[in-house]
């Protein structure tokens, strides 16, 4: 039996064999790739030259989209360099490389939507107390805590996942490196490692609870606000943050806990594909049609590009 350490690469499912379709492909990551570094991108800029935007909110909304860069830069450009090359070898390190920056950036996203909820609670529900409660050292040292807690989570599903033996095929049946893909095609016991994914959705099923329980809060304290254009100026505030974190869930859910039955190689990249690339394209545009003040620091760049 071959062990790990002999792999010296695997190979990624592509998403067609004929060229024409590649190279369409491949344009259509291209302008996928460039609209989510653009939108999010704008974001970070906005946030950053306008300082009314400088809040604890929009402190994690930078984040946030730097997280969005980060995750789609793992896995979209090697697909648009497999689909253009028509070469789907990867590495054995390119593959524990994506395996740990996806970990750690999807992770993030996570425990950052999950900060943001509080912080909504917080600003909705303790409004005496937000400026206490939510200071700049507390933010900085909760988006901290998080990440280091991402990148220790990551090491462990990481040396996990290439302890395992790969000595037949090394065909991946995704368009990037994915752990449970891994699983399949290796011939050692993966019992434990799937343990370790389960005893991570029971912690992900406790962060659902508490931004579930946060909402709960939230709706429950404006719809006690007698005005209603105070009510519907607290939900704007929201919605966002809500749909942006119902997008990550239901594409999440989707690739990862849906029936056997509807698990076809096609349906796996079209998941994905929904999972790692549509978060990060449609979290700037939500939040910039939702968000009059982000819509504000957008035009301001604007109008600085046009006069230069």
């Amino acid at each position: 039996m071959t062990n790990q350490s002999t792999v010296r690469e695997f190979v990624l499912m592509g998403f067609s064999d004929e060229r024409d379709l590649q190279m369409l492909y491949s344009l259509m990551f291209l302008i996928v790739y460039i609209t989510a570094l653009t939108g999010n991108g704008l974001i970070v800029i906005a946030v950053a030259l306008d300082h009314h935007l400088h809040s604890p909110m929009y402190y994690f909304l930078v984040n946030l989209s730097l997280l969005d860069i980060c995750s789609i830069s793992t896995t979209v450009p090697k697909s648009i360099a497999v689909s253009w090359t028509n070469n789907r070898q990867i590495s054995f390190a390119g593959c524990v490389t994506q395996i740990f920056l996806m970990v750690t950036f999807v992770g993030g996203e996570l425990a950052l939507l999950t900060i943001m909820a509080y912080d909504r609670y917080v600003a909705i529900c303790r409004p005496l107390q937000y400026r206490l409660i939510m200071n700049w050292n507390a933010c900085i040292q909760m988006v901290a805590i998080s990440f280091i807690c991402n990148l220790i989570h990551a090491v462990i599903e990481t040396s996990m996942t290439f302890r395992l033996n790969f000595c037949g095929s090394k065909i991946i049946g995704q368009y990037f490196c994915d752990i449970p893909q891994l699983q399949k095609i290796s011939c050692t016991d993966t019992k434990v490692n799937q343990m370790v994914i389960l005893l991570g959705f029971l912690l992900d099923s406790f962060i659902f609870a508490f931004i579930f329980a946060s909402y709960t809060y939230i709706f429950s304290a404006v719809m006690k606000i007698p005005s209603v254009q105070s009510r519907h100026k607290v939900f704007s505030t929201c919605t966002p943050h809500l749909t942006v974190f119902s997008l990550f869930i239901v594409t999440a859910v989707f690739s990862y806990m849906r029936p056997k039955s509807l698990s076809t190689p096609s349906v796996d990249l079209l998941s994905a594909v929904l999972y790692t690339a549509l978060p990060p394209v449609l979290n700037p545009i939500i939040y910039s049609f939702r968000n009059k003040d982000i819509q504000k620091g957008l035009l301001k760049i604007l109008k600085k590009i046009s006069i230069l």
